[in-house]
């Protein structure tokens, strides 16, 4: 009887890559995410306490029963090949965001170009949680590239990572891990101390993800040795430990300057600046939506060619065992 190895499933990731181009992210409240969103937002409500371990636990059992989730759902699927592929496809689907994330960005430039101001600022909390209100074209087209090097981390190379090397189970707990994290793990009095188990555990579960997309931005750019350069020189200025990688590798790719003055809910944070470029114009958000497409066809191509390989290995150890 051929073995299937349990968590590595390279046919359904590729499966789940193309149901994402696509389907895409709908806005359902059906949707996987926004389901767990629900549950995690009723368990805080019942755990919430100005304390660092009410956060823990917080993490601990929706983490917890996301990962279990999928060990359950795996084993469910017995040894049938077709079930398990059907599962890692569906699962990859509900994790991805990078069409949509590719979307928005194609819509911010349309509104731009066309000198829409208030349709961009409208739109712009889709990407990110800075306040749009007051911003001119300059600053919502920085935003809006830089909010496309992050995301395209968080949305895509990181759920393909987890998926190649922890299929369902690792698909399903780094989006509960992120999903917390942009819940509850952003840094305000009421989540200070009770958001910083979310935040923690997001910087570590995007650590390798994020290098890896620093890369693939190398590999994939414009202008590789401008985005090799600025990855080397300002991948750590940023004040997060991850987000750096991703602008850094976009700024030096794209040929322009990120970081500076951001407005998140009425605190104004001064971010050091990536890149030797000027500040991106209206016109290099299309620029940026592209490298977004060109990283994620590559993290796509990767995590394929990693599952394969890590079934390959749990196949020849099954046969040893």
């Amino acid at each position: 009887m051929s073995f299937m190895p349990t968590w590595y499933d390279p046919l359904g990731l590729a499966l789940g890559v193309a149901l994402d181009k696509l389907v895409a992210d709908p806005q359902s409240p059906a949707h996987p995410v926004a389901v767990f969103g629900r549950g995690a937002a009723r368990l805080e409500q019942a755990l919430y306490a100005d304390d660092r371990r009410r956060g823990v636990l917080h993490v601990a059992v929706c983490v917890g029963g996301a990962a279990t989730l999928g060990v359950l759902a795996v084993k469910a699927t017995g040894r049938s090949r077709i079930l398990r592929t059907a599962l890692t496809a569906v699962t990859t689907w509900a994790v991805l965001g990078g069409t949509t994330l590719a979307r928005e960005g194609a819509y911010m430039a349309d509104a731009l170009e066309n000198d829409d101001l208030k349709r961009a600022r409208d739109r712009l909390p889709h990407l990110c949680g800075r306040d749009p209100r007051g911003l001119e074209a300059p600053e919502l087209a920085r935003a809006t590239v830089e909010s496309l090097a992050e995301n395209t981390s968080d949305a895509v190379v990181a759920p393909l990572f987890w998926g190649a090397v922890a299929g369902v189970p690792g698909m399903l707990a780094y989006r509960a891990i992120n999903t917390l994290d942009a819940m509850v793990g952003h840094r305000s009095p009421r989540y200070e101390k009770f958001g910083w188990a979310a935040a923690r555990l997001d910087d570590v579960a995007n650590y390798v993800p994020a290098r890896v997309t620093g890369v693939l931005t190398v590999l994939t750019a414009p202008d590789p040795g401008g985005a090799r350069a600025m990855l080397r020189r300002d991948g750590r200025r940023h004040p997060s430990p991850n987000a750096g990688q991703c602008e850094a590798a976009f700024a030096g790719g794209l040929g322009v300057t990120l970081g500076g003055k951001n407005v998140y809910g009425g605190k104004v944070e001064e971010r050091p600046t990536m890149g030797d470029g000027p500040r991106p114009g209206v016109h290099d958000i299309s620029r940026a939506v592209r490298l977004t497409r060109a990283v994620s066809a590559a993290a796509a191509g990767v995590a394929v060619v990693v599952a394969a390989g890590m079934a390959k290995a749990a196949r020849v150890r099954a046969a040893k065992a």
